[in-house]
């Protein structure tokens, strides 16, 4: 914001030349940081919800808008126009009230006249509409008054720069101020997605629609990025076409060349806007809806139902960031919260760890993994842990900084292993972001049984202090089961900011498959990670005297961790490597069918000091699929289930759990009862249920500013 504005103040001292050769640089620099995303962002292609589509059953729809900045463009509005009308088109015409032209009459009724609009551009164009409250409305008066004296009824702030809730007071049924993505501008938060919106009122305060350009600007794609072609353009219209959203276009008569004169530094060929036209026309005709933007603004204010979005902080989204040593694509629990902010229209991110050779950035339903350390499980030792851990936390704070400063973050939700993974959201926090700590995992319980330390230990001691100190910072801590609920409030938060949240199943993911495998086998799975209180190890055993009474029995185990080697050997010795199998881990979007393929699922945890209160998601993930389980009786498993719905064997029993394996897979009547019951229960305990309770939390947080 300060180097903005001293941009602007120094600008008109700056000689053109000098400009130009800077945007030039930033632009070249943006690029190779936004590639991955620019101009395609697919998080942005998503509907909103309820949308039924555009009139006449069109595909897309088309807007042409032109900003003329000086005595240039305004002599060669004309040309522009006829250009766009030679192809059977319409566009708005953006004038700057206060500039360096003077607006004549005849100007505004010759373009009207001619089928096109005209709209009023910022005030004075020079970057400084929004430096204050009070010179904003100082400004808005007389933007009024322009508008209402030119027939106008759209605005468009200069340099794209805007303030959402300020705009509520122009006499506008439209802005045209935002975009969807666009690195390349000063004020780069845009609006995140590539279908319109309305601006919902506040109070007194009017609401319009709000129409973001979605197509690159021919400055940044001829001037800045200096392209001597349409690629782009095309590339970002095929992909607003297969998703049904607004093409909206921003170009500049100033910067156009027309005839067959060398082309000027800052300008451009006026064929390459012609080229496009033509490529709209040939490549898309009769698919498209071409609307001038007032024809835009009504649509939008008549489908307010389903477009209408309420500002937060002056912004129709949220900036939030998760961050954790987790690997995302096997993570369910921050794909569940990370995907349902996404899916209501917030700007979400992740920051993580990869497994070797992945690639260190993508994209998933909407949400930017950033994917910083590689990581595998394989520690073998205290010091290993803790020094890989402590190295995450130091890059992510280092990361979530250098975001910070890019575009500001309303919150931090950090996970836990390790609690003290919260610290890397310190400068967010101090820019005002809030910070949420999802404990995964109590640590102290978590380090007794990984390392079997004794609760005398002086790393428990510490993992309790750091866990206080990690809980005080966070301005809500929110716990994976109501038993660690209870156990956080007696010694590290208030009960007014701590919150359960049980790994509830995402139904949008986890819905039921049909069974895909006819071979006579029977299936035993267990996917998760190969840590010693799952209890992986009894299962095998458990399996070797299953395997005797059923030999048609396999064990399939899909996963990582540091017991998959003591596993490995442990198979071999019982002689089991032709029907238990070690499976690599797979994306979660796979586990699903696989559960659906298999006969039953088992949880074998230890009922020690961590396991005993550790929840398994997978239990109700086993049930989406009509899978029956299979469960030791540990504490937080009979305090949410019951003998209805799963079949519990005493803990580390390895004979009694072979009793229940064999028991539920040779009797059909009580598979069946189990796994109605099951589903009943999933049905009433599912993401979808919970939720909105998340949700709710994220902005209450925001806008209260208090846990």
């Amino acid at each position: 914001m300060i180097f903005r504005k001293l941009y602007y103040c120094l600008k008109p001292a700056i000689p053109y030349a000098w400009r130009l050769s800077l945007r030039q640089w930033h632009a070249r620099r943006q690029w190779q940081r936004h590639g991955s995303t620019w101009p395609v962002d697919e998080r942005l292609g998503q509907p909103p919800p309820g949308w039924s589509g555009w009139p006449g059953g069109k595909r897309f729809a088309l807007v042409l808008t032109h900003d003329v900045e000086g005595t240039v463009g305004l002599d060669q509005v004309f040309l522009a126009a006829s250009l766009v009308e030679r192809w059977g088109l319409q566009a708005s015409f953006n004038l700057i009230p206060e500039g360096d032209y003077q607006v004549m009459p005849d100007l505004l009724h010759r373009l009207r006249e001619s089928g096109h609009e005209v709209g009023v551009h910022d005030l004075h164009h020079d970057g400084r509409l929004f430096e204050s409250r009070r010179a904003f409305n100082n400004a808005s008066r007389r933007i009024n008054h322009y508008l209402q004296a030119w027939k106008a009824v759209g605005f468009r702030g200069g340099f794209m720069l805007r303030n959402l809730d300020w705009i509520r007071d122009l006499e506008i049924a439209y802005d045209a101020s935002t975009f969807d993505t666009d690195p390349f501008e000063p004020q780069p938060d845009g609006a995140r997605t590539i279908f319109p919106f309305y601006v919902e009122p506040e109070g007194d305060r009017r609401g319009y629609a709000e129409l973001p350009y979605t197509l690159v600007q021919d400055s940044t794609l001829f001037l800045y990025l200096q392209q001597d072609n349409i690629e782009l353009w095309k590339r970002k219209l095929a992909w607003v076409a297969e998703r049904g959203g607004l093409a909206l276009l921003v170009c500049h008569p100033d910067y156009m060349q027309w005839g067959g004169q060398p082309v000027a530094r800052g300008r451009y060929p006026a064929r390459l806007y012609e080229e496009f036209l033509r490529h709209v026309r040939e490549t898309y005709d009769g698919q498209f809806w071409s609307a001038r933007p007032r024809e835009m603004a009504e649509f939008v204010t008549e489908n307010k139902a389903c477009l209408g979005r309420t500002l937060r902080r002056g912004r129709p989204y949220r900036r939030v960031c998760f961050v954790g040593p987790l690997f995302y694509d096997s993570d369910n629990r921050t794909m569940r919260y990370a995907e349902s902010l996404a899916r209501r229209g917030d700007d979400v991110e992740v920051i993580a760890v990869r497994r070797p050779g992945e690639s260190p950035v993508i994209q998933v339903n909407g949400v930017q993994v950033w994917r910083i350390r590689e990581r595998q499980r394989n520690e073998k030792g205290r010091a290993s842990y803790v020094v890989r851990l402590l190295s995450f936390c130091l890059h992510s704070a280092w990361f979530l900084t250098w975001r910070q400063f890019r575009a500001k973050y309303d919150l931090i939700h950090a996970h836990s292993i390790p609690d003290c993974q919260v610290f890397a959201a310190l400068v967010p926090k101090l820019c005002g972001a809030r910070v949420i700590l999802d404990i995964y995992d109590v640590t102290p319980e978590f380090y007794l049984s990984k390392f079997q330390a004794a609760q005398d230990s002086p790393w428990y001691r510490a993992a309790i202090l750091v866990e206080r100190v990690s809980a005080h910072f966070a301005d809500h801590v929110i716990s994976a089961n109501h038993l660690w609920h209870e156990l956080l409030i007696s010694r590290s938060v208030p009960r007014a900011r701590c919150t359960p949240f049980v790994n509830s199943v995402d139904t949008r993911l986890f819905y039921p498959r049909s069974r895909a495998r006819q071979d006579g086998r029977l299936v035993v799975v267990y996917p998760g990670i190969l840590n010693w209180h799952q209890g992986v190890d009894i299962a095998v055993r458990a399996f070797r005297k299953v395997k005797d009474r059923l030999p048609a029995a396999e064990f399939h185990i899909y996963g990582d961790g540091n017991e998959k080697e003591r596993l490995l050997h442990l198979i071999q010795d019982l002689g089991l490597r032709e029907c238990v199998f070690i499976k690599n881990i797979v994306p979660l979007a796979e586990i699903p069918q696989i559960m659906a393929d298999a006969d039953l699922g088992v949880v074998a945890k230890r009922n020690d000091v961590f396991g005993s209160q550790a929840y398994s998601t997978k239990i109700m993930e086993y049930m989406t699929q009509g899978l029956p389980v299979v469960l030791s009786r540990t504490e937080i498993d009979a305090y949410y289930f019951n003998d209805s719905q799963v079949r519990f064997f005493e803990p580390e029993n390895v004979d009694d759990m072979v009793a229940k394996m064999v028991e539920v897979l040779q009797t059909p009547g009580l598979r069946s009862t189990l796994v109605a019951n099951a589903f009943r229960f999933v049905q009433q305990n599912s993401w979808a249920t919970v939720s909105p309770q998340y949700l709710g939390l994220v902005d209450r947080l925001i806008r209260n500013g208090q846990g």
